[in-house]
This record gives C-alpha cells, sequence and structure tokens, in this order.
C-alpha cells in the first residue's frame, strides 16, 4: 500500500494535537477515520509511528524520523500546487500582538515596496511557545519573537525541540517605568537593592518581559500578576507598582507625564527573527527576511 500526502497530514496533525480528538477537530474528521488513516499508514510502513500514553500520542523513534520528512513532502507539495495554479505563495509570519502592531507593518512598508508581488499573512499569536511550534511545523514559514544572547532561548525561556535558523533585526530597548509620584522616581543611580519590597506588576510566567525583569531587578520586588502590556502599563500609571516594558510601549505615556522611567539600567531585548534553515527556498521567504533585516 503506498504511503498518502492526506496520510501525512494526518500523521503530522496528530503529533502536533498529541490525541486523535484534537487532531480530528483540527482536520473536521471523525475520530474514528483519523485512527483508521494512522494504522493504514503504520501498517503500510511495517512500523509503529506511535506510543500510546496516559498524556497523549508520542512519536515513536520512526514517528520521529517519519515527521521530518512529512513537513518537507506536504511543503513540497504545497509549493507545487502554487506554481502550477501560477499564484504566489503566501508567506505566514507569526508573532506576538504587541510586536504585530509594532514593528511588523515596517516589515511590511518594506517588502511592498521592494517585492509587491509577496503576500505576507499575518498571524498575531499570544504565546512564545505556539509562534515556535507554528515553524517547526510549517504552519508559519517565520515568527518574530524577544529574545537576548547567542543562542536561541538564551533569555530563559526553553529552546525549541528542533534546531531554527534565526537572526536579529532590531533592537527593542526597555525602560523600568512607573507613576511620577512613585518614591523612587528622579533618584539617580538605582541598584536592584533600591527595589525590594516594590511591586513589579508583571504578566505570564514565561512573558519576554518577566524574563527580562528577572535579570534587571533581581528576586527582591514582589511580582503582582495582572495582564499583557496595556494592562501593565495603566496600573504602573496608577501608581499600584513598577513595570519593566518596552519603550514603543510607554514613550506616550511619558511624554503625556503619566509615567516616568526610573534610573534602572535596563539592556534592550533583540527582535529575533526565526525560521528552519531548511525551508529557504520557500517562495518569498527570503524576500521577507531582506524586507525584515534592512
Amino acid at each position: 500500500m503506498a504511503m498518502e500526502l492526506h496520510q501525512l497530514r494526518i500523521f503530522e496533525a496528530v503529533v502536533r494535537h498529541r490525541t486523535v480528538t484534537d487532531a480530528a477537530v483540527a482536520l473536521d474528521r471523525a475520530p474514528s477515520s483519523v485512527s483508521a488513516q494512522i494504522r493504514a499508514l503504520e501498517r503500510s510502513l511495517g512500523v509503529s509511528l506511535f506510543e500510546r500514553t496516559p498524556t497523549g500520542m508520542r512519536p515513536t523513534g520512526a514517528g520521529e524520523r517519519l515527521l521530518v520528512w512529512a513537513r518537507r513532502l506536504l511543503d513540497q507539495a504545497e509549493q507545487a500546487r502554487a506554481e502550477v495554479a501560477g499564484r504566489s505563495r503566501q508567506v505566514r509570519l507569526g508573532a506576538l500582538q504587541t510586536i504585530a502592531a509594532t514593528y511588523v507593518p515596517r516589515v511590511l512598508a518594506r517588502l511592498a515596496e521592494r517585492r509587491p508581488g509577496v503576500e505576507v499573512e499575518v498571524r498575531p499569536g499570544v504565546s512564545r511557545d505556539d509562534l515556535l511550534a507554528g515553524v517547526i511545523a510549517g504552519r508559519l514559514e517565520a515568527a518574530l519573537v524577544l529574545d537576548t544572547g547567542e543562542a536561541l532561548g538564551d533569555l530563559g525561556f526553553p529552546a525549541p525541540p528542533e534546531p531554527l535558523t534565526f537572526l536579529d533585526v532590531d533592537e527593542v530597548p526597555l525602560a523600568l517605568v512607573a507613576a511620577p509620584r512613585h518614591p523612587l522616581a528622579g533618584r539617580a543611580g538605582l541598584t536592584p537593592a533600591d527595589l525590594t519590597g516594590e511591586r513589579l506588576l508583571v504578566n505570564a510566567p514565561n512573558c519576554s518581559f518577566l524574563m527580562a525583569a528577572d535579570r534587571v531587578v533581581g528576586p527582591g520586588p514582589e511580582r503582582v500578576w495582572t495582564g499583557g502590556v496595556p494592562v501593565m502599563r495603566a496600573w504602573a500609571e496608577q501608581g499600584l507598582g513598577v513595570a519593566l516594558l518596552p519603550e514603543f510601549a510607554v514613550s506616550s505615556a511619558r511624554d503625556a507625564g503619566t509615567l516616568t522611567r526610573l534610573d534602572l539600567p535596563a539592556p534592550a531585548l533583540s527582535l529575533r527573527l526565526v525560521w528552519r534553515g531548511d525551508q529557504e527556498d520557500v517562495p518569498g521567504l527570503r524576500d521577507v527576511l531582506y524586507a525584515a533585516c534592512a
């Protein structure tokens, strides 16, 4: 029995979603159909592709090897379909919402000027892990994330399970801000020790700005869980704590006098464009890389 593309799509979906039921929902199929296609694929290859565990379906060694080929073959099939149909392939670019709102428009403007035939579908994300998983799985051609250092994940998040290529395309300056009436406002030469006992407004545990704050201010301040960047900024304006935020998110509030920058050095983060090195020949991807780096 020959291995078919639709079986590879189902196989990849089960790997990604970890259960037959979730894969079936994503594919708009019945779970019994998904299970049957996985069994048929295993019979055609003569190997077991999954281990059934209490936490879901986990690829065997043979499944891991097939996953590399499945993603490659599915991507090539999509490229072939696009070329035969005479249409340019749409490049899917993922970015966290704060980045999509501020930096992505610059990339799109440069791309429209230099490569007007390339289409980019921007997919805002709420999780860095989801963006990286999307690039690995081929759901995204590239993604913009915040990081620092020489390796992906040096900011403090786990490195992706598969190696990805990246390039730093811009700096994202950070500012530790508070309401103008805050006791530390106007004091020069602050150190992390000066923030002991202060309220540090933070978002989710895996938030880039929290990871950066852990390095900048240390463990002294009390972490106060709030919400995203707009919520942290608003709470800081109301004197409910201090916040380490990107400069672009607080510049207007500083100009208006509702926030002030505290005199504690905060190294900039890197805006990092991430993609799969084995997919650089995807139509339009190199153009996006060029526009992002200009």
